[in-house]
């Protein structure tokens, strides 16, 4: 939704209409970086960033989305007991987000960023399968027969819980899933006699996309998310992070 920037700034209670007009006339009010001095200006709710003299004016209760491009070393939490970067690092403090989903500690590539809760529980839960697609370098060159266990579904362990032995066998073993059917795809061979390869899930469990690979024999190098639904990582720099369109935020449903 756009709404003038006089509304905005009145709305965000920085200050009266009237005063709005004199600041943005006066070039001290700012629309995604870029100076705005016309009053019959707008800015969209959902997906513009408006600044008073360089610092970021929220209306109450607007929604923010974000796409990070999340380096390796930087952990996808909220705060660490480590004092170890997070992705709240990374991206603007004047509203509170949260990450929707994770990356793993060395994993680079896509991360989004809200304060929608509703949409946040859409992307991540089950039933919706969002698709994830990640770049993949493992050590290695799988053969045809590799490929095709991958794209059918392997065993991996998942951590969150575990099978109970009989009394007297040693207590309890890992509890191991088939994953779902993926999306795999060779993209050849590197030069150091490894792989790369392009893999597709509609899960997320923990570290999944390494545990797949390490089933089949091969382990991965580097991991690097590039897209999650039909949003796409494209040449966002590590590091870096900007807002979603709003037609962005209605495909990734």
């Amino acid at each position: 939704m756009e709404i003038r920037l006089q509304k905005w700034l009145s709305m965000s209670g920085a200050c009266s209409r009237r005063k709005a007009e004199e600041l943005i006339t006066s070039g001290r009010v700012s629309v995604n970086g870029a100076v705005v001095t016309e009053l019959g200006a707008k800015a969209n709710t959902q997906t513009d960033l408006v600044e008073l003299d360089g610092k970021a004016v929220e209306i109450e209760g607007r929604k923010r989305y974000i796409m990070l491009h999340k380096p390796e070393g930087v952990v996808t939490t909220v705060t660490d007991p480590f004092g170890r970067t997070t992705v709240m690092d990374l991206v603007p403090k004047d509203v509170r987000l949260y990450p929707v989903g994770r990356l793993d500690y060395d994993t680079t590539g896509l991360i989004l960023m809200t304060n929608d809760g509703q949409w946040a529980q859409k992307l991540t839960h089950p039933k919706n399968e969002v698709t994830k697609t990640y770049i993949a370098v493992v050590r290695g060159v799988p053969t045809g027969e590799s490929l095709r266990k991958l794209a059918k579904g392997v065993e991996i362990e998942i951590e969150k819980a575990a099978v109970t032995l009989p009394k007297g066998s040693g207590g309890k073993a890992p509890l191991k899933v088939k994953t779902a059917p993926a999306t795999v795809k060779l993209l050849g061979p590197q030069k150091d006699k490894n792989a790369k390869l392009m893999i597709t899930i509609r899960e997320g469990r923990n570290r999944q996309v390494r545990k797949m690979c390490e089933a089949v024999g091969h382990k991965i190098i580097n991991l690097k998310r590039v897209s999650i639904g039909k949003l796409e990582l494209g040449d966002l720099p590590k590091g870096k992070w900007r807002e979603l369109t709003a037609r962005e935020v209605k495909a990734l449903l």
